[in-house]
């Protein structure tokens, strides 16, 4: 019989590596640094998820449930990953709770960091409570409170949320994509407009990148919730002491625009995980150039890293949707599981 497969992260690229492995009669152990499974879709109290409209508690937790039920999947929550020695087939890893373990692979799933919106400071994030995250908007959709304006609770009747934010900027060293944030913000614009028909939503943005089946959301704001969307650039986000003030320039019609509104949302992006560089110095892998971690030829075997025997799968190398996250998983899983049929076979 072969060693159990490392799994690092509890996410939804996880319980889809784990879960795939149970299916075909493959041991795992999987490790999650918090105490709960689920990774950031349940840690953040996300809403409802693009493009299944599903809620997250029930998609994920249903994934979550499914590997801690499963007799194949062993699991260590609050735990991490000190030491990882070895080869393909003969890894041994030592865990912070001072337990060894053997495994015959390892795989990955250590995800994403949201943005910190104090790095954009001049937007307002951290100064005016009434500015908050995408992320902030799906917690308070989550937990049935209802969109509010957190200074006093009241209903806000206009709502700007600012794409890119954490996203294709160079100056704050954030080149890349997000990814998702467009159909995020499409969808949350739509649930403000559901949950409040007499608030005016207003998106402003670089480029509208709803990509795919995803470019639904974009038609549908606009064409059923009356969803505004303002081609500009942001200068600044303030207060005259009552509203706050979004000021930039409108870049299609070339003039500055000055206007006033009661909740401000950032469109947060996805930063590499803050740990890559000690998860890539426990496992010997490298990094990317913006400090994701790296991965092999994708027209190879899926999921490999730099090293032998151990893969990745999900935003751990960069930014990712969910439902690509959970493929990615699963075909880390089949390639690792493949790695050690292949050498048990030789070693037969």
């Amino acid at each position: 019989m072969t060693k159990p497969i490392l799994i690092v992260g509890g996410g939804p690229a996880g319980l889809a590596a784990a879960h795939a492995l149970a299916s075909i009669g493959q041991r795992s152990l999987l490790v999650e640094k918090e105490p709960r499974l689920g990774g950031a879709p349940i840690l953040s109290g996300y809403a409802k998820l693009v493009p299944s409209g599903e809620w997250a508690k029930d998609a994920i937790g249903g994934m979550v449930k499914r590997v801690e039920q499963s007799s194949s999947i062993a699991l260590k929550r609050n735990c991490r990953v000190e030491q990882f020695n070895g080869e393909p087939g003969n890894f041994t890893a030592r865990l912070s709770d001072g337990s060894t373990l053997e495994a015959g692979a390892a795989i990955l799933t250590t995800g994403f960091t949201h943005f910190d919106s104090v790095n954009k400071p001049e937007w307002g994030f951290g100064t005016f409570p009434d500015v908050v995250t995408t992320t902030q908007v799906e917690q308070m959709i989550s937990t049935g409170k209802g969109i509010r304006c957190p200074s006093d609770g009241r209903k806000p009747q206009r709502v700007a949320i600012l794409l890119c934010v954490g996203s294709r900027d160079r100056q704050i060293g954030r080149e890349w994509c997000s990814k998702i944030c467009c159909t995020v913000s499409c969808n949350i614009a739509m649930e403000i407009r559901e949950e409040l028909p007499d608030c005016h939503v207003y998106i402003y943005y670089m480029d509208i990148r709803t990509y795919g089946l995803n470019e639904a959301y974009y038609w549908r704001s606009q064409e059923e919730f009356k969803v505004k969307y303002i081609k500009a650039r942001i200068a600044e986000v303030t207060s005259d002491g009552h509203k706050l003030i979004v000021k930039g320039e409108d870049t299609l019609v070339k003039r500055p625009i000055t206007i006033p509104f009661d909740m401000v949302v950032h469109a947060i992006g996805m930063d590499p995980n803050v740990e890559n560089k000690s998860i890539a110095a426990v496992f010997g892998v490298q990094l990317q150039e913006h400090g994701h971690i790296g991965k092999g030829n994708s027209y190879g075997s899926l999921g490999e890293t730099s090293r032998p025997g151990v893969f990745v799968a999900g935003a751990a190398t960069g930014p990712e949707t969910i439902d690509d996250s959970i493929a990615q998983g699963k075909a880390a899983a089949m390639a690792a599981f493949a790695l050690l049929s292949q050498r048990t076979a030789v070693a037969a």
